[in-house]
């Protein structure tokens, strides 16, 4: 008999195939926002006429713009975007970027309602051995416009580095979830094709591990094993033709679908973990480290989950293989970073990463069992 716990949350619309510009003002009609603070790609700002068009749609409505947000969400960003957002006095954040701005928006709505003024502040926001602080819920909410498809709009969860720690840490309040998501995929056309295609991986890692969790339920089956299936035909069609709109919607569409087992309640495997620590403190991108490490992980935990990585294989096209030969197949034939060297990650930094992947969320919850930094860096060993 089944058993569990299904989380619903606070999202309230998903707008996609629409233009971003339009959907933006019928989201701030909506909601009755008046003073809207962007929170945007400084790439897209810079070097595009996309976020002026946005400005220009929404007039006097738009206080302020924030362009300077690093990868990884670095805390001081995070302060300085809220004290720009404190000043302009700002009802509604609208972000328009990748997943490193989306967290930062989450962030920083927790910094308005606490009055977060310092990046040593963030410290009263984060989960102690796994124990939210009490803290006060949003009252500044957000809407996403993603450029990128890990799929972070999708989540209640913010992960914030503190640069001294080099540690990513985990900032959630079910009111971070953004109120609205537009998908525009005419965006992404602006979006470096390894970036796009690496937060795919990302995408389809959410979609594995997810299937793969000793704690997998129906609900989030059903969303992971359709998003796996439309990302795994949808990735190499825009590798093959960047302007093939269709294909980057489905993209988008999958990774919505991905995150359906994470948000429900379903935890995420030793892949994300190890990779939190991959991205904090060596700098990886986020998409990269799923395509370096999820293969590995699934090879590592085949003697304990093989019947739920033969859905993995089906839900790709390829069933009877084995699901890490496949997910290898597939990211290289995206022209994805395959080992941790390719990364620039040495064993001399294994012990290191093992002791800190332990101490993420999701390690210990791994469907095979993770007891120590050992078993940790047999992964390691495997990915190098």
């Amino acid at each position: 008999m089944h058993k569990g716990r299904v989380v619903f949350g606070a999202m309230e619309e998903v707008v996609f195939g629409r233009p971003a510009r339009e959907a933006i003002i019928e989201q701030i009609d909506r909601l009755g926002a008046s003073r809207a603070f962007l929170m945007v790609s400084g790439t897209l700002n810079r070097e595009t006429d996309e976020i002026e068009n946005i400005r220009r749609a929404l007039g006097p409505r738009c206080v302020a713009t924030f362009d300077a947000m690093p990868p990884h969400t670095p805390r001081a960003a995070v302060i300085a975007a809220s004290e720009q957002a404190r000043a302009a006095k700002a009802d509604l954040i609208v972000t328009v970027g990748g997943g490193s701005i989306t967290d930062g928006a989450k962030a920083v709505q927790l910094c308005l309602a606490n009055d977060i003024r310092s990046v040593d502040d963030i410290d009263r926001l984060r989960a102690v051995n796994g124990a939210l602080p009490p803290m006060a819920a949003p009252a500044v909410r957000q809407i996403s416009v993603p450029t990128t498809i890990a799929g972070g709009e999708f989540s209640a969860l913010a992960g914030v580095t503190n640069e001294k720690t080099r540690v990513k840490e985990l900032l959630h309040h079910p009111l971070v979830m953004p109120r609205a998501a537009i998908l525009d995929p005419a965006l992404g056309a602006h979006t470096p094709e390894w970036l796009w295609l690496s937060t795919g991986i990302r995408a389809v890692d959410h979609c594995v591990e997810g299937i793969c969790s000793r704690e997998a339920h129906p609900y989030g089956d059903a969303q992971a094993l359709k998003g796996l299936s439309m990302l795994a035909q949808a990735l190499p069609r825009v590798k093959a033709d960047a302007n093939d709109l269709d294909a980057r919607m489905d993209c988008q569409i999958g990774t919505w679908l991905s995150m359906g087992a994470l948000v429900s309640g379903v935890p995420m495997g030793a892949s994300h973990g190890i990779g939190y620590v991959l991205g904090a403190e060596f700098d990886v991108p986020h998409g990269y480290t799923s395509c370096v490490m999820l293969p590995f992980v699934m090879r590592w935990n085949k003697p304990d989950n093989a019947e739920r990585q033969a859905l993995v294989s089906a839900a790709m096209g390829h069933p009877g293989k084995d699901a890490g030969d496949v997910l290898d197949a597939f990211i290289r034939g995206l022209g994805m970073p395959r080992s941790l060297r390719d990364v620039r990650v040495g064993p001399e930094h294994f012990d290191r990463i093992a002791e800190q992947a332990m101490k993420t969320p999701w390690v210990p919850r791994n469907p095979r069992k993770i007891d120590g930094p050992a078993q940790v860096r047999e992964i390691l060993v495997l990915a190098a």
